[in-house]
């Protein structure tokens, strides 16, 4: 057997955050300059696939998974509230200075990490690994808090729902509840949505309507 084969350390599996990087669609909005070239070659190394824009934009194509923003004054004025919404990329702020003009507009940007100017291939792989981390976990919290909310909001439906049956039809808040789990299995959907549907009807009803002006002879 050949000792070099023999002796050759075995290679260890790339973490998962590595191997995502390679399927990532990365926007780099940023002027055409050293550390515009240098972002993007740095970028493309890694494995990236990457799409240079300048001048900045209002909004941003759906499939992109990571935006570097180079915070500059061109950007000040602009409304870039897609880096904002629920399906918004990861958002990593280039800046070149700090002031609180600055820091205004990172926090604006909801940026997951900064990345200072000049760029440096040192520390970029890290820092798009964490800041892709922090944003899903981010995004993670959010679905879970909103699920929580949903189904608060679905059991004060069902409440109100029950509270409603039992003043309407004298019934105990078993038989209530009954009435609302066996129309939601007729109708294959939830207590919940059973429950929004006469909660909504009974505020409907219950609109009073004005009354008319006698009539004069």
């Amino acid at each position: 057997m050949d000792e070099r084969k023999e002796h050759r350390p075995s290679l260890r599996a790339t973490p998962q955050q590595l191997k995502e990087l390679r399927t990532l669609t990365v926007a780099v909005i940023h002027p055409d300059d050293s550390d515009g070239r240098q972002l993007t070659q740095q970028l493309q190394r890694i494995g990236c696939r990457v799409r240079a824009v300048w001048p900045p934009v209002q909004s941003i194509d759906r499939d992109v998974d990571v935006a570097f923003v180079a915070v500059r004054p061109e950007i000040l004025s602009l409304n870039m509230d897609w880096s904002r919404d629920e399906d918004a990329p990861t958002i990593i702020a280039v800046v070149n200075y700090e002031n609180p003009t600055i820091v205004e507009v990172v926090l604006g940007l909801d940026a997951k990490a900064i990345l200072p100017s000049p760029v440096r291939s040192f520390g970029l792989l890290s820092t798009l690994v964490l800041a892709r981390e922090s944003h899903k976990v981010n995004r993670a919290l959010v679905r879970r808090l909103k699920k929580v909310e949903a189904k608060l909001l679905g059991v004060r439906h069902v409440a109100d729902a029950k509270a409603i049956l039992m003043k309407a039809h004298q019934i105990s808040e078993t038989e209530a509840y009954d009435l609302i789990r066996d129309q939601a299995m007729t109708k294959r959907t939830t207590t919940e949505d059973v429950a929004m549907a006469i909660v909504e009807a009974h505020e409907l009803l219950s609109i009073s309507l004005p009354l008319r002006p006698p009539r004069t002879e």
